[in-house]
């Protein structure tokens, strides 16, 4: 997964959800660190936007964001282009990932009112509305006919709704997969790739590309790093379109089924067969460089890596193709990711959130990048009016329809061969798969690294997700 997202993907430390009687047991510590940030806030520690400081109408939100760099961009555009019109001043608390998501946890559990809007992804969005602690954004889109909620494409809007059928937040950028090949290199060896690649063509292709073209290019990156958003991302559609789940509509653990057990063993022999050096630890970052600097020949993964691939300066701009994720038995396996905008149940602020959710979703706010920044950095892949612009599509025309097919294509709900008892692609779409995924993971990096058996690793990985299933089973 993205991170892009999400450009790696990084584990939380917190796992699941903290309880009503932990966070009273440490009520008191969270009143000091309480005053800690507001003497961090008085000392200029917090990042804020810009430095006009408060507005004169005397408005404002507080606003918690991943420090990824589309959210840095728009930290730096913020009182250009919002706080001008608006009247209305952004506070931002800027974060890495694993500690905005500690602190949105916390945060968004307590109801402390301390922030208003929070980037939250397609992960916690369905598991804090299911416990009310988001604002329901139905009535705000109704009244603001200019934001265009069906510009956005579905499997966003479906990926960013409850289970109640409610919106509970709008994505600020958005990604699925696809699969990655050096054009020059396959024309060389006289190979085809085929716009829909099934998983056999992509390892029949990958053992003709290892090391022919170069003695040390290997025929295909896939991330073998330990993680639930590191090798699960990848690896969990290719056991969808095998045939396997995570668990049955009924709660039932299928990590050591015959559907699941195959793709495992498929990835792992094809990484460790023709893939790259040193995959055990490979990440998006990892496989992003070996495919960059010639190392590989293709690369399955994040769409949001072509923006860093057909970027100025880079070794390979206009060297690499672009088509849809492989196939087996269904009929696409991209998956979905979303950095998004969610407002805090609490809020005391709704319309001023709304207001800012509102714009830094926009066509509107797009085009403003564009004009500062450049159209190859507007936050892409959530509308479908971005991938009929000109100025996009003319300096993201390599990769953009793949990318808006991939993401058209998504279903969160209907991922794989059979009903699911919960939203997600590359993932489960419960607290405790942050966990449960991360551990199963290390047997599979295992198997990477030849020290363990792909049956031995999913049942071992089957134990874990049984005491899942159990605790929703009862």
């Amino acid at each position: 997964m993205t991170n892009s997202t999400t450009k790696s993907r990084k584990q939380p430390r917190q796992q699941g959800i903290r309880s009503p009687l932990r966070r009273r047991r440490r009520s008191v510590g969270r009143r000091a660190l309480a005053v800690v940030a507001a003497l961090m806030m008085a000392a200029g520690l917090v990042s804020c936007a810009g430095a006009g400081g408060f507005s004169s109408s005397g408005r404002s939100i507080n606003v918690l964001m991943v420090n990824n760099p589309q959210m840095i961009d728009l930290q730096g555009l913020t009182d250009k282009y919002f706080t001008a019109k608006t009247g209305i001043t952004v506070n931002f608390t800027v974060l890495p990932e694993n500690d905005l998501r500690d602190k949105a946890a916390s945060e968004f559990t307590s109801q402390a009112g301390q922030y208003d809007v929070a980037t939250l992804s397609n992960f916690e969005i369905p598991i804090y509305s299911k416990n009310h602690w988001l604002y329901p954004l139905d009535d705000q889109v109704k009244a603001d006919p200019t934001f265009d909620q069906a510009d956005i494409f579905p499997s966003m809007t479906k990926s960013l709704s409850g289970a109640d059928g409610k919106l509970y937040g709008e994505p600020f950028y958005g990604e699925s997969s696809f699969l990655m090949y050096r054009k020059d290199v396959f024309a060389k060896l006289g190979l085809t790739m085929p716009d829909r690649p099934t998983w056999d063509e992509v390892a029949a292709l990958a053992a003709k590309a290892d090391r022919t073209y170069a003695p040390d290019m290997r025929g295909i990156c896939l991330r073998g790093q330990p993680g639930w958003g590191q090798v699960f991302a990848p690896l969990t559609t290719v056991v969808n379109t095998f045939g396997g789940t995570w668990f049955d509509k009924d709660w039932n653990a299928k990590v050591d089924s015959p559907e699941f057990t195959a793709a495992v063993q498929f990835y792992v022999d094809l990484v460790r067969q023709h893939g790259e050096v040193g995959a055990p630890s490979a990440g998006f970052t990892e496989c992003l460089n070996a495919l960059s600097a010639g190392k590989v020949a293709m690369w399955y993964d994040a769409t949001s890596a072509a923006g860093s691939l057909e970027g100025e300066g880079s070794p390979v701009q206009g060297k690499i193709g672009y088509v849809q994720a492989p196939v087996k038995l269904t009929k696409a396996s991209g998956w979905l990711y979303t950095w998004s905008w969610a407002i805090e149940a609490s809020t005391q602020k709704a319309d001023d959130a709304w207001a800012f959710v509102s714009w830094a979703s926009s066509k509107e706010y797009e085009a403003e990048v564009g004009a500062d920044l450049g159209w190859a950095r507007a936050p892409a892949g959530k509308r479908i009016s971005t991938y009929e612009n000109a100025d996009y599509l003319k300096a993201a025309g390599a990769f953009a329809e793949a990318t808006k097919t991939a993401i058209q294509e998504a279903d969160p709900e209907n991922p794989g061969m059979q009903p699911r008892p919960t939203v997600g692609i590359q993932f489960v779409d419960i607290p405790e798969f942050t966990d449960l995924g991360t551990k199963v993971s290390q047997y599979v990096s295992s198997a990477i690294a030849g020290q363990t058996d792909v049956v031995d690793a999913m049942a071992q990985g089957q134990k874990l997700a049984e005491k899942v299933a159990d605790t929703y089973r009862s």
